[in-house]
């Protein structure tokens, strides 16, 4: 498990498909503006808002004209308020306008993503539980919106299926066992980190006493969870999951666990209402 940090080729080739995505072979009513317009816009947030986006935000200007200034008055992870300016630019305004919408899509869905997680974080202020984002992003948005999810104060969970091992109900239906599914990722795959998914408390000595170090609880009930820490007694680090809310966060974090895995941070985003507007 670590923090995604963006690399610049990274975001390079994101905003390469999205600009392709929408300019295709040329911005057909930008092109109406005469060629050596400039003019200043101003990016407004109309709610508040954890701010995020503005690496895939900045290369899209880049790509267009690398000549266009901007200024940026806020920071990803930074709270915004309704009605603030967050950023200024300044540049070609053929190159501004056709930016307008693929910059404003990475920076509402990321700010999305981000203040959902900071909503989360909140949740459980004082607990010392970790919140953690799941797979269930937007497609082509993974990187970007796991990065997102730490810039609002939540964790990181594996990338995808390559960098760690999630042994799941399914995975053990075919392995045979706990025991056997776990057997066959240390042989396969050593270095990397295991977890399991268990459903009761038989599950979870299983998964223990196969010496895995994560464990995760799935639609455990807030009895069920304190019996698994009980049970537990410190020997695995344990993850709760499953149909967990802002409404019932808070209790399942008191129960003693040490994560809590929540797809909403990532699959339920609402975009964050933002204005480029003319100077």
């Amino acid at each position: 498990m670590s923090t995604i940090i963006p690399s610049p080729e990274a975001v390079r080739a994101q905003v390469k498909l999205a600009l392709a995505e929408d300019v295709g072979d040329g911005d057909r009513t930008a092109s109406l503006i005469p060629a050596a317009s400039i003019s200043q816009v101003q990016v407004i947030c109309r709610e508040a808002a954890i701010l995020c986006g503005t690496y895939w935000f900045n290369q899209v200007f880049r790509q267009l004209d690398p000549d266009v200034h901007i200024n940026w008055l806020a920071q990803d992870g930074s709270a915004v308020v309704a009605g603030a300016v967050i950023c200024e630019l300044k540049g070609n305004t053929r190159a501004l306008l056709t930016g307008e919408r693929t910059g404003l899509n990475y920076l509402q869905t990321l700010s999305g993503t981000a203040t959902q997680a900071r909503r989360y974080a909140d949740a459980v202020i004082g607990t010392g539980v970790r919140i953690l984002d799941t797979r269930k992003t937007v497609p082509g948005l993974r990187l970007q919106q796991k990065y997102a999810v730490a810039s609002g104060g939540c964790f990181n969970h594996r990338i995808g299926l390559y960098d760690a091992i999630l042994i799941k109900e399914n995975h053990i239906a075919a392995s045979g066992s706990i025991t056997d599914a776990v057997r066959a990722a240390t042989d396969l795959w050593p270095e990397l980190e295991v977890e399991v998914e268990v459903e009761d408390l038989a599950g979870l000595e299983e998964a223990v006493s196969a010496g895995v170090g994560r464990i995760l609880l799935d639609n455990f009930s807030n009895d069920q969870l304190r019996q698994a820490v009980a049970q537990n007694a410190g020997r695995a680090r344990l993850e709760a999951s499953g149909g967990i809310d802002l409404e019932t966060i808070r209790a399942k974090a008191e129960c003693g666990v040490d994560d809590i895995s929540v797809g909403a941070l990532t699959k339920d985003v609402v975009a964050i209402d933002l204005s480029m507007l003319f100077v």
